[in-house]
């Protein structure tokens, strides 16, 4: 069987994602790798590793004899909860292994490896504290000049001692509540604990728990936030109606330090149609896009000298009927020429600090012909009720041809997409560094008129 098609398996259970072959690196003593004295003429010797948390295996291997009739048993191999790396079966007679299935006491697959000689095993991940597995073998035998080899099929038990008490490392998702949201939608996974980027091996196990799958399948990759923040989007934005699961598959996993995974409640949600607000500040006119098509255009007016609307993609935040706006709220002292207090209509939110775009009736005759507003895009009652009725959460939101300062990453909203793929790649413990930090959020608030 070929190893892709044995790492789909039955497209059941994966327990991580991108297998890293944690092998021999630290030899065990020389008394646990024996049959012991007096065991049948074995037909097969099987050795199974687990490793520690730090890559090296220091754990002992426990070395199996497969011996019997129609199938070859041998004695169950119980692997200590603190071997946190992948388990390795290794063939330590002459043949290679042709098959392994090892499935956990629900009958779902473990996603592993074969080795190219086909001695070797290696599960994807670690075996989660407390579980019990079934490996399942084809052990192909040479035979002679005259004969063909020989296959014998073998079973193996493996248990993983329970886990200590104490606190577990768990995951919220988000969006909360799920639902539908729009293509430019992140997923946002918050860790009761912090995984500091000093421990990259955490890091590792952590993301490679945290499953997203999306039908279609899209390529997508976490990226690390901070130290307890992940965040998960594709290359590009998502499909319209995309059907996406999040799971964790921390709980009882061995994170390092005598850390543990919990329990963590998936999530399930689902894309709208593609739905795009273009702003083009130079022009003073916004469009409005549906899966491509142009739906309507709205004269508006954004950000003047000294409270630039900020540049590049947006993610809509929340949708706000009303919403009291006040210059002290963003430094503009009481008695200033710039100081307002206003109740405005229809404001839909693109950052934390208080950027809109909303309905601007005391603005219209600039709306088109000039920029006025400190920062939020402005435009006629109308035309932004119909904007409130039309946008979702996670829609997208573009400014193009401004004087602004450019919308930051993080830290004030969804400013993921103004990372470039390979920017948001080096995030990622399994794929780049893993040491981005939560960008403070901007200094200078912008949320209004």
């Amino acid at each position: 069987m070929s190893s892709r098609r044995y790492v789909r398996g039955w497209g059941a259970l994966s327990l991580a994602v991108g297998a890293v072959l944690v092998g021999t690196a630290a030899q065990p003593p020389a008394d646990q790798d024996k049959v012991p004295t007096g065991a049948p003429d074995p037909t097969a010797v099987v050795a199974v590793d687990g490793c520690v948390t730090g890559g090296l295996c220091s754990a002992p291997r426990h070395t199996v004899a497969l011996t019997g009739g129609r199938t070859l048993r041998g004695h169950t191999v119980t692997l200590d909860a603190q071997a946190a790396g992948p388990v390795t079966l290794l063939l330590r007679t002459s043949g290679r292994l042709a098959d392994v299935t090892v499935t956990d006491r629900r009958g779902r697959r473990v996603a592993g490896t074969p080795s190219a000689d086909g001695t070797r095993w290696t599960s994807a991940g670690a075996l989660p504290a407390g579980g019990r597995y079934t490996a399942r073998l084809v052990v192909e035998r040479p035979g002679t000049a005259a004969e063909a080899p020989r296959r014998h099929l073998a079973r193996l038990d493996l248990r993983t001692t329970a886990a200590p008490a104490g606190e577990r490392l768990t995951v919220t998702f988000g969006p909360e509540g799920g639902g539908t949201y729009g293509v430019g939608q992140p997923i946002t996974a918050e860790l009761s604990r912090p995984v500091p980027a000093k421990d990259p091996a955490a890091r590792r196990i952590v993301e490679r728990a945290l499953q997203v799958r999306s039908e279609p399948r899209v390529e997508g990759s976490w990226h690390w936030v901070d130290s307890a923040t992940l965040h998960y989007r594709p290359r590009d934005y998502w499909p319209p109606r995309t059907r996406l699961r999040v799971h964790s598959g921390l709980d009882a996993l061995h994170v390092g330090t005598g850390l543990y995974g919990g329990p963590s409640r998936p999530l399930s949600l689902t894309t709208g149609d593609r739905v795009e607000a273009v702003t083009d500040v130079s022009a003073l006119k916004m469009t409005v896009f549906r899966d491509g098509r142009a739906i309507r255009t709205i004269p508006v007016t954004t950000g003047k000298a000294g409270y630039r609307t900020r540049g590049g993609i947006k993610v809509v935040l929340a949708k706000e009927p009303l919403v009291h706006m006040r210059g002290d709220s963003i430094g503009i002292a009481r008695g200033s020429r710039d100081y307002f207090d206003l109740k405005v209509r229809w404001a839909t939110r693109v950052t934390w600090s208080g950027e809109y775009l909303h309905a601007a009736p005391w603005s219209v005759d600039a709306q088109g012909s000039e920029n006025v507003s400190h920062g939020c895009t402005g435009m006629s009652t109308e035309d932004a009720a119909w904007l409130f009725r039309t946008v979702r959460e996670g829609d997208l939101v573009r400014v193009v041809n401004g004087y602004g300062e450019p919308m930051t990453p993080f830290g004030n909203g969804f400013g993921d997409w103004n990372l470039s793929w390979p920017e948001w790649r080096r995030g990622s413990a399994l794929t780049g560094q893993a040491t981005a930090g939560a960008a403070a959020p901007e200094g200078s608030l912008h949320p209004v008129l």
